[in-house]
């Protein structure tokens, strides 16, 4: 998952796979994976491809890679 694969610190990894899917929840991951990279404009564009989420939703990026994993656990 690729989520995992963030929370494992491997940037790039996790980005590969974010970029096999084009879903909203693809999209969210994507959106912090740039934030993360320091990114910001990429990372608005990937959060206008979610379901509602936003940049400034989360200060942490950890936290919302966290939110992200509770959101697929439903």
């Amino acid at each position: 998952m690729a989520v995992q694969v963030a929370l494992a610190g491997d940037w790039h990894g996790a980005h590969q796979i974010a970029q096999k899917y084009h879903d909203p929840i693809a999209s969210w991951l994507h959106a912090v994976l740039h934030k993360m990279e320091g990114d910001v404009g990429n990372s608005h564009y990937w959060y206008a491809k979610t379901s509602g989420k936003s940049y400034a939703q989360f200060a942490d990026a950890r936290e919302e890679l966290q939110a992200i994993v509770r959101h697929l656990e439903r």
